[in-house]
């Protein structure tokens, strides 16, 4: 991650989540770390997990490699492209000169000015 998630949900699931001392005697005891929860453990980790097959290895490969997950079959991706992207479907021509390093995107140069403010960089991740 690009910085610390306070939880992360897999189907409905807690699986990680930052916790600080399980010993501690206060509901807030610092340092904290990301720890595996319910969703990381037992049954629970192929309940939150999905494995994409093709469709003609639907009902083999549950029984045949013995996985607990759920299997779906992957149908009509051999043909998308970046055009079928509903938001991101743009592919403009980008040029970057060896020499000076200037970028150009259709033509136009690209400048931005040096950024003021960095939020989650790292003075958020404390611990």
């Amino acid at each position: 991650f690009g910085s610390r998630p306070e939880m992360i949900l897999k189907g409905g699931v807690i699986v990680q989540a930052q916790m600080g001392d399980p010993n501690a005697s206060i509901p807030t005891p610092q340092p904290s770390f990301s720890r595996p929860m319910f969703g990381a453990f037992g049954g629970g980790v192929g309940y939150c997990s999905v494995a994409f097959v093709s469709a003609a290895s639907v009902e083999k490969v549950s029984s045949e490699y013995g996985l607990s997950k759920r299997v779906l079959a992957v149908r009509d991706c051999r043909t998308v492209a970046k055009k079928d992207m509903a938001l991101n479907d743009y592919l403009p021509n980008i040029s970057v000169d060896p020499e000076t390093y200037r970028v150009m995107v259709d033509g136009v140069h690209l400048t931005c000015e040096p950024a003021e403010r960095l939020p989650l960089a790292q003075l958020y991740n404390f611990f």
